[in-house]
């Protein structure tokens, strides 16, 4: 399935982002309405539209800790010794845009 968001359009190189980390299976890049001092967006490359829509498998919990682990990844490369991960799931969640991410968010 074509992922028809903006982050799908960003993956394809379809529309600039500041993108801080890039590997075969995810891309992170600044947050162009930021939140805090550092607030960048993680996402898997393969379009799955909330966090509900991961498969309840092992496949899709070792997905989710890939993610997880990457967003750490990237915090501490970007020398964070503070920081938060906030996922949104659903319209009613807050989700803007419906590619599963991650909001990596830091003042320190």
């Amino acid at each position: 399935m074509e992922n028809p968001t903006v982050f799908g359009k960003i993956i394809r190189r379809e529309l600039p982002a500041d993108i801080v980390y890039e590997d075969e299976e995810f891309i992170a890049f600044k947050d162009i309405r930021p939140r805090s001092k550092v607030h960048i967006l993680v996402c898997p490359k393969e379009y799955i539209p909330t966090l509900a829509d991961y498969p309840q498998t092992e496949e899709g919990a070792l997905k989710l800790g890939k993610l997880m682990l990457t967003a750490n990844k990237i915090a501490q490369q970007m020398g964070l010794e503070g920081y938060f991960i906030r996922i949104h799931v659903g319209e009613k969640g807050g989700q803007e845009v419906f590619h599963v991410h991650v909001h990596l968010r830091s003042d320190a």
